[in-house]
């Protein structure tokens, strides 16, 4: 399978938006404190009642509403294409004040959302797109890539694992009690 990536500009969103985001949930890490934190974490696997998690279920978090919340104009924005057709897409942010995960660096670069249609994952696409995000960062002189993930989104930890990332912040209490999910933010040295 041929997959080329594309770059676009953010007018592009609406069209990058058409590929699904979601997927099913498994299994999930449970996250355990060993001595109140102090002898690191524990992450146990534990499958789950299986169910679909969608981000862009909710209209003010999908790609085509990014442009309302966001300067864009420092993002890079990409579609992986295979057989004429947008078969995933990632963008990263950059230089963007507005987005907290930045941490106010002009060295530091986020992988604000990577996506791969369902059926076209474990094919490698999301590994394209990766790579190309990260020589994209590299060429603004970026020192490190920074991803968020979820511990309901096990598939993810491990693929940005298996791709060098560090797991460098745990977050328990990210997304309040309403939300049973426990924010990881890796990092990939550049």
């Amino acid at each position: 399978m041929l997959i080329e990536v594309v770059e676009k500009s953010p007018a592009e969103l609406p069209e990058y938006g058409t590929i699904p985001i979601a997927f099913k949930v498994e299994s999930s890490f449970r996250v355990v404190p060993v001595d109140q934190g102090l002898g690191g974490m524990l992450f146990i696997d534990e499958p789950i009642t299986p169910y679909i998690k969608d981000y862009d279920v909710f209209e003010a978090e999908r790609p085509s509403s990014w442009a309302e919340r966001f300067d864009l104009s420092n993002w890079g924005i990409f579609f992986a294409v295979c057989e004429a057709q947008h078969v995933g897409g990632a963008a990263v942010a950059w230089r963007s004040p507005e987005i907290g995960m930045l941490e106010g660096r002009d060295d530091l670069a986020c992988l604000w959302d990577l996506r791969v249609h369902p059926d076209h994952r474990n094919r490698g696409v999301g590994q394209v797109l990766l790579s190309y995000a990260v020589d994209w960062s590299r060429k603004r002189e970026c020192r490190q890539l920074k991803v968020e993930t979820q511990n309901i989104n096990v598939p993810a930890c491990r693929f940005y694992a298996r791709q060098g990332f560090e797991l460098g912040n745990v977050n328990t209490q990210a997304y309040g009690a309403e939300l049973d999910e426990v924010q990881l933010l890796w990092y990939l040295g550049l």
